[in-house]
């Protein structure tokens, strides 16, 4: 995917930038003061080696960041970022991970591995739910990875027509419901509190049909949720879901 590979080629520029002004900074500042070259090489040397570091406590951080994500954090999350998160869920699930080329990728994005088991992966954060066409690339990527199996993963649901055509096609769908079930066994919490603090966030959020957000109404008969997109979208939950 274009984006990723954009993030993937900012990410290095960013790393090659920092090595090369701290070790060759450094560098280059001692022999100007010392005009001692083997001094001059051990800072800089030094620098490489602080760099290196740095950069190896920011990754740690950052992933430490991500793994404890939330459904609502997923939900503000950028495609690249998603499928970061979901390599990280899937390698502590056990899964040996890698990305697919971000030209050309046939519609995968990650390849699991484990035992027999190589999986093909499609991940799709959307505002709403997924249609047909994710199922259809999945399919396709399967024989061209030689895949045994694929898997559509989403924070959101799946369509009617995505649902129909999974079952027929050894596609298997991961949506929202399953995904928060994943995040839990990933960040250990506590299961009921975590499940009912994103069931609630759902039902503010998402609309089934379009994707709106969920406002809570009144009426004769008591209280519910309806579709902030309303009168265009008529979607209508009950209060307790």
């Amino acid at each position: 995917m274009a984006s990723r590979k954009s993030a993937a080629k900012r990410e290095q520029e960013f790393k090659s930038a920092l090595k090369m002004l701290l070790s060759v900074g450094l560098f280059a500042i001692v022999f100007f003061m010392t005009s001692d070259f083997l001094l001059a090489f051990i800072f800089g040397l030094i620098g490489l080696v602080a760099t290196m570091g740095f950069l190896e406590f920011r990754k740690i951080n950052y992933n430490k960041k991500i793994k404890s994500s939330k459904i609502s954090d997923i939900d503000k999350m950028s495609g690249v970022q998603f499928e970061y998160f979901l390599k990280l869920l899937f390698k502590h699930q056990g899964y040996k991970v890698s990305e697919t080329n971000t030209t050309g990728d046939y519609g995968a994005d990650l390849i699991l591995t484990k035992e027999q088991q190589k999986i093909i992966v499609q991940a799709k954060r959307y505002k709403s739910r997924v249609g047909i066409k994710a199922v259809q690339e999945t399919v396709s990527a399967i024989p061209y990875y030689n895949g045994t199996e694929g898997w559509v993963v989403t924070n959101n649901e799946f369509t009617d027509a995505a649902i129909n055509l999974a079952k027929t096609n050894n596609v298997r769908l991961i949506e929202r419901k399953e995904l928060m079930e994943m995040i839990l066994r990933l960040n250990e919490e506590q299961p009921d509190q975590l499940v009912n603090q994103t069931q609630q966030e759902d039902l503010k959020e998402k609309c089934k049909r379009c994707g709106s957000e969920l406002v809570l109404r009144n009426s004769k008969r008591g209280q519910f949720y309806g579709c902030s997109n309303f009168p265009k979208c008529r979607y209508t939950q009950g209060v307790s879901g």
